[in-house]
């Protein structure tokens, strides 16, 4: 993986906007640079692209959208700024916030009113950082179908993709201005292809150990749930391209990834009342703040597992999606009528569940205080029957990347731009600060569709020059 002398490429062919990853942000970017005319190429390592986006579960915050209207939910892009802002302490990018807020309504229902995408919206509980409902996704809830569906929508403006094509060389002029790529087939054959304008969307580097080790040394053990395509490409171009890059600490984990199935569990079961127990039944930490910074927390316990625990009440909400059924189906979800039956079908120490339980309801009732800090007021205390899925802590995907404008054209550290390179999703710098406890539900997807449509846009006017 390098960057190359323009004047060493040698290609057959050339097009307007190149991009190389076809998850969401590749593809809504390839999207919406041909709306506007432009020739595109995707490059996709896979045989079948499927990215981190076929693995996460597909749900895109949305702020004042028509789905939202519907429901009688008020929302706009400034209260969902101020949530993700103070998510991140503040200490993110407030101008990249405010546009990828004001872009995330418009982006969904493009995607729904063009090109066939059939967003609902997820009722019934908050996830952590967000004040009203605002998720939205597919019918089963799953990354893998809105995979499918943007790929069905690419399909239909018969935008080229090449698969089984791994890019591996850039090739660039002194100023910065990429002219072609070089990717390899399986079969070690080589082809480069230019191009007028560059969009990364090949996410971060959560596949990558030794960039973990080097960057992210408290996740880097922990199980990688995210593709292992994420080895830092994007990173390793943009800096020698000389693009400024931030938040490299920065990553969104999980604190209950079933194990041994890989399905992250809903956070919902644990925001309505449930709890996280370690081996000896006992809490450990504020469940509640959110499942990324959760996660160390989950591996820090013996044997770096814990139990989630609740009822058939907070199971209801959480039934209709995918990665829950598909657990439970395997046997995964243990159900128990009673504290002790339950301490025995999970193996923990019945006294200390039943203390811990006890512990709960008295926090319930606003007879104590958590020692860690999580308010149970206007909780309910959980009533048989009682459900328990053994979770690990897992990294999903990087957030630090390529610092980007509101057009999602790569910044030099001074500020100014490079030529005709533009990054969006786990490849561009979120949202989320300089660690994992800034990170915002649903944070990945909405980068990955707003910056790839603004970044495929903006590509797209820069080849043809085409006014703003």
């Amino acid at each position: 993986m390098a960057v190359l002398p323009s004047e060493d490429a040698r290609f057959e062919y050339s097009v307007d906007v190149l991009v190389i990853g076809a998850g969401a942000c590749g593809l809504t970017a390839a999207l919406a640079a041909q709306e506007l005319g432009a020739e595109v190429l995707v490059l996709e390592r896979d045989a079948r692209p499927t990215g981190s986006t076929g693995l996460s579960t597909g749900l895109i915050p949305a702020a004042g959208s028509k789905l939202q209207k519907a429901r009688g939910i008020e929302d706009s892009p400034e209260q969902l700024a101020s949530d993700i802002l103070a998510k991140a302490h503040g200490e993110t990018d407030a101008n990249i916030v405010r546009t990828v807020a004001k872009a995330s309504a418009p982006t969904v229902e493009w995607l729904m009113d063009q090109h066939g995408v059939k967003f609902t919206l997820v009722e019934g509980f908050l996830y952590p950082g967000h004040s009203v409902w605002r998720m939205h996704g597919t019918p089963n809830r799953t990354g893998a179908e809105l995979q499918d569906a943007l790929l069905a929508a690419a399909g239909n403006l018969q935008i080229d993709i090449v698969t089984s094509a791994l890019a591996t060389d850039l090739y660039a002029t002194a100023q910065g201005e990429v002219t072609a790529v070089r990717f390899t087939r399986p079969d070690g054959s080589a082809e480069t292809v230019g191009c007028k304008a560059l969009v990364l969307a090949c996410c971060g580097f959560g596949g990558n150990k030794d960039m973990l080790r080097e960057l992210i040394p408290e996740i880097a053990e922990a199980e990688f749930w995210g593709h292992v395509g994420n080895q830092g490409d994007a990173i390793r171009w943009g800096r020698e391209l000389g693009a400024a890059l931030a938040d490299l600490g920065s990553y969104q984990g999980h604190g209950a990834v079933a194990t041994p199935y890989g399905n992250p569990m809903n956070w919902a079961v644990l925001v309505e009342g449930g709890f996280l127990v370690n081996a000896s039944g006992q809490r450990f930490s504020n469940e509640v703040r959110g499942y990324s910074e959760q996660a160390v927390d989950t591996i820090s316990q013996p044997g770096q597992f814990a139990w989630d625990i609740f009822d058939a009440i907070r199971e209801t909400p959480i039934l209709g999606f995918s990665d829950y059924k598909e657990v439970d189906a395997l046997g995964g979800v243990k159900r128990a009528q009673t504290v002790a039956e339950l301490a025995a079908l999970i193996r923990l120490p019945i006294d200390a569940l039943e203390q811990t339980f006890a512990e709960v309801a008295q926090m319930c009732a606003g007879e104590r205080e958590d020692v860690h800090g999580r308010s149970f007021a206007n909780k309910r205390p959980l009533q048989a029957p009682f459900c328990a899925v053994k979770v690990t802590g897992a990294l999903f995907h990087t957030q630090g990347g390529i610092v980007v404008d509101s057009d999602a054209q790569a910044l030099r550290p001074d500020g100014s731009r490079l030529p005709n390179l533009f990054a969006g999703g786990g490849a561009a710098r979120g949202m989320s600060g300089p660690s994992r406890w800034g990170y915002f539900s649903g944070g990945g997807l909405l980068t990955a569709v707003t910056l790839g449509r603004l970044a495929g846009t903006s590509a797209a006017r820069l080849t043809l020059r085409t006014p703003a």
